[in-house]
């Protein structure tokens, strides 16, 4: 089997359920593709007391048809098919019964396709744990499901049977920029660091997405072949991953299309105004998508609540919207031919600075406050004409519990980054508004940048940096 990379957190979380002396209920969850089945293969080497897959848009009738040929693997023997998901767990329970297995593994995989409308697999779960399993101490329960906001309803908020019994919640991030590293040195790349952060800026951190490159090719030639290319393994990964875990999805794909036109990113009001949605159908829309990684969100600094910003934090959704959706020409070779352009120039930007949102314990770390305690948000000003005052905003504001604050800026370059005269005036008068429109004083200016700020005589109002080393760094320890 491949070698699992990074997911030491996830697994000690699973060693402490295996050495429990009661029964545990494990919530595995996190967006599609970022390897929770195969966080699970791994760990337990394909070995369970009971293993079943849900099936996508299947029926109930279906549905118990596949549980009847799982019982009948893991049995050894030819099971009559239940009828209802309460004879399911029945016969569920006459096979752990008769299982030999000290601790008996039951691993449910895509769970939320289980449930269909009037089907009752949650209730009848509910009764199968308040019923048998509790009053056992050898089963390790394992729920796992990438459609996050009903692995979070209807089991983690579950007010029924379900209630209080989940023993281990398990959120399984994507790949940082060390472990995708890891991942293809494994695999024979002698890819930069610069290549990499390349490649995270289209793929993000999904690792299913990285385990399809191929050695033998270029970066720009793996992303042609992938995405451009027809029938490339990606051409359509966008509007399969936003069906696959929404329903109305297209409610979803209108919410991230108005993100991905602001850069800046967008507060509650900015949506209302330009989407319509309003009330709880949006506050469900996003807290579903940022339950799924498709965005993020940030406080605005003094913990202004209605000021709250969002982004589109999905690389791949960034990078459709920009590349993708637009390729009109349907040119198969068409990120050899624009890699370099001036226009993907101006993405880089926009993505690296995302990358580095994504990277906030590694800044941390970096900067040596890892052990301090901290607030994270964003800082926008709004321009006033009246004033004569410019706009102004700061994606990322780190306020420290020993009264320093570090306004961070973030750009991409392929060498160390040269400040002008006029960036230097620029970068000194946001300062000191900041200053004044927060009364924060002790604020510094830190730089993050591949290859670090080059030295002259306009940068020496540069308090601190982060380079490639600290956004490549090993953070596991400190989660």
């Amino acid at each position: 089997m491949e070698k699992l990379v990074g997911r030491k957190r996830e697994c000690t979380e699973l060693t402490w359920a295996m050495e429990s002396d009661r029964s545990e209920f494990v919530v595995l969850y996190g967006r599609r593709r970022v390897g929770k089945t195969f966080l699970i293969r791994s760990y337990f080497n394909n070995k369970y007391s009971f293993h079943f897959v849900g099936a996508h848009k299947q029926s109930r009738q279906q549905q118990l048809l596949n549980f009847k040929d799982a019982l009948d693997e893991f049995s050894g023997i030819d099971n009559p098919v239940p009828d209802s998901w309460r004879a399911a767990f029945k016969q569920l329970a006459m096979l752990l019964d008769n299982c030999p297995d000290q601790r008996k593994v039951v691993f449910f995989d895509e769970m939320p396709w289980m449930e269909t409308h009037g089907g009752g697999f949650v209730e009848e779960l509910e009764y199968f744990w308040a019923s048998w399993v509790q009053n056992r101490d050898d089963i390790v329960f394992i729920a796992c499901g990438s459609a996050t906001s009903w692995m979070k309803e209807k089991l983690e908020d579950n007010q029924g049977g379900l209630h209080n019994r989940i023993t281990h919640r398990i959120y399984l991030r994507p790949f940082y920029l060390g472990e995708c590293r890891e991942y293809l040195l494994n695999h024979g790349f002698e890819w930069s660091e610069y290549q990499i952060m390349q490649c995270y800026m289209i793929l993000g951190g999904v690792p299913y997405y990285w385990s399809l490159l191929q050695s033998r090719l270029s970066l720009p030639e793996n992303i042609d072949n992938l995405i451009f290319r027809r029938g490339g393994s990606l051409c359509n990964e966008f509007n399969e991953s936003y069906n696959a875990l929404f329903n109305k999805a297209d409610r979803y794909i209108e919410i991230v299309r108005f993100l991905a036109n602001k850069r800046d990113g967008c507060s509650r009001y900015d949506f209302e105004l330009g989407t319509g949605l309003i009330g709880g159908g949006l506050t469900k829309i996003l807290d579903n998508l940022e339950r799924c990684d498709f965005i993020m969100s940030h406080s605005h600094f003094g913990n202004k609540s209605k000021m709250t910003l969002y982004r589109l934090s999905d690389f791949y959704s960034i990078f459709y919207f920009r590349y993708i959706e637009n390729n009109k020409t349907k040119d198969e070779q068409y990120w050899q031919h624009h890699f370099s352009s001036r226009d993907v120039e101006s993405w880089q930007g926009f993505s690296f600075e995302q990358l580095c949102l994504q990277h906030l314990l590694h800044i941390k770390v970096g900067l040596g406050i890892a052990g301090i305690a901290t607030e994270a948000s964003a800082w926008r000003c709004i321009a006033n004409k009246t004033e004569q005052q410019a706009g102004a905003q700061i994606d990322l504001v780190i306020k420290r519990a020993d009264g320093m604050t570090h306004l961070v800026e973030m750009k991409f370059a392929q060498g160390p980054y040269t400040i002008t005269k006029q960036y230097e005036q620029h970068m000194l008068e946001r300062k000191n508004l900041f200053a004044d429109k927060t009364g924060s004083r002790n604020s510094v200016i830190t730089f993050i940048t591949p290859y670090g700020v080059k030295r002259n005589m306009h940068s020496g109002f540069v308090h601190s940096e982060i380079s490639v080393e600290d956004l490549f760094t090993t953070v596991s320890r400190f989660e």
